[in-house]
């Protein structure tokens, strides 16, 4: 199967200006060092849970419902660079995280993953984020294997309220 075209116009502004700073060599503000500083979880800023040095925060781009990213609050975009606590954090909240998957939508498997550094596929390689998501067995359906697209059939809101009070409980 080849991908001949995928609408995705609603990625245009973030793609457009990630590559004009990219180009330009400009890093400008970092989201994930950014978003924390909206204030505590909420479903209006997507974090789910925090830690001392690192924080869990819904997929703004999800390839499921419920997938979620595990980031340190520091700008470090290496394994290498995180410090014990840090690293510590991280693994913490990744447990809790499919803990957290786990309780509200009972999936037959996880898919834990970091990709370092942009070949790896990583969209914003500069600040380490952990992928964490659900998986069910046949969850491929005919529009990823036909357009090569997920459907995601819930809003971000509603993903955010079960898996916080999957973390709280």
């Amino acid at each position: 199967m080849t991908l001949d075209q995928l609408w995705a116009g609603w990625r245009n502004d973030y793609v457009v200006e990630a590559g004009r700073k990219e180009r330009q060599g400009d890093e400008g503000s970092c989201v994930f060092c950014e978003l924390p500083k909206s204030g505590s979880p909420s479903a209006t800023n997507g974090i789910v849970a925090t830690m001392v040095d690192a924080y869990c925060a819904l997929n703004a781009y999800p390839y499921a419902s419920g997938h979620m990213l595990i980031l340190p609050f520091r700008h470090v975009g290496d394994l290498s660079e995180l410090n014990e606590s840090e690293a510590a954090s991280i693994w913490a909240l990744t447990r809790g995280a499919v803990r957290a998957l786990e309780a509200a939508y009972g999936p037959d498997g996880v898919n834990i993953g970091a990709n370092l550094g942009r070949a790896a596929g990583a969209g914003i390689p500069r600040h380490l984020h952990i992928h964490v998501l659900p998986r069910w067995s046949g969850d491929t359906n005919f529009m990823t294997s036909v357009a090569g697209v997920r459907v995601i059939p819930e809003p971000l809101e509603a993903a955010w309220r079960k898996l916080h009070a999957a973390f709280l409980s």
